[in-house]
């Protein structure tokens, strides 16, 4: 950072930081505890769309390295795109395996890395379900990563309503996380993650 972006009040942007993945299984607890909302076992990694051998060639890394992990039953990751051109690498394990799908996509985020496609990356995100009390029973809610900023954020879409989202709720889960989590404190940034893959 140069005098000039002092000066201006320009501030750096912050690095990612992966290892704030591993945050998510006791920061599950908390959540759950606060507002009943339990890991569904789904997770994904969204990046810009990318084509070519390069990126053919990290997917299929990607996929023996998840493939290695033995007692895995099924895909380890699948390859979808959403209707708005972006591309999400999910994996699905059982709901009691938090950690182990943290390490999945701490995996993927870091091969995308290391591979060059860090500036492709634009979250990461982990399933909840909502399981008792105030009709929460069977609602979805994601944390979701932020690659680019090193933050998380809940999204929490309104069941039955197009494209809107329970504002009230997300900010609950805020409140309850803020301990467990760095969450991102500009309301601005948390994007709406619709039609998510695992949410």
């Amino acid at each position: 950072m140069g005098l000039l972006d002092i000066l201006l009040g320009r501030s750096k942007p912050a690095a990612p930081d992966l290892d704030q993945l591993f945050g998510l299984p006791s920061a599950a607890v908390t959540l759950e505890a606060a507002t009943g909302f339990r890991p569904t076992g789904s997770g994904a990694v969204c990046f810009a769309t990318v084509e070519g051998a390069a990126f053919t060639q990290t997917h299929r890394e990607v996929r023996a390295l998840l493939d290695a992990d033995a007692g895995r039953e099924g895909p380890p990751v699948e390859l979808t795109r959403d209707d708005y051109g972006y591309s999400w690498l999910v994996s699905r394990r059982s709901p009691d395996e938090l950690p182990d799908l943290v390490n999945d996509l701490h995996a993927v985020n870091s091969a995308m890395e290391a591979d060059g496609f860090g500036p492709q990356l634009l979250c990461s995100l982990v399933g909840f379900e909502g399981t008792e009390g105030d009709g929460d029973r069977g609602r979805r809610l994601a944390l979701v990563y932020l690659y680019k900023r090193g933050t998380f954020y809940p999204f929490a879409p309104l069941p039955g309503r197009p494209e809107r989202r329970d504002n009230a709720l997300e900010l609950r889960v805020k409140a309850a996380l803020t301990g467990d989590l760095r969450m991102e404190e500009d309301l601005g940034r948390w994007f709406p993650v619709w039609g998510a893959p695992g949410l």
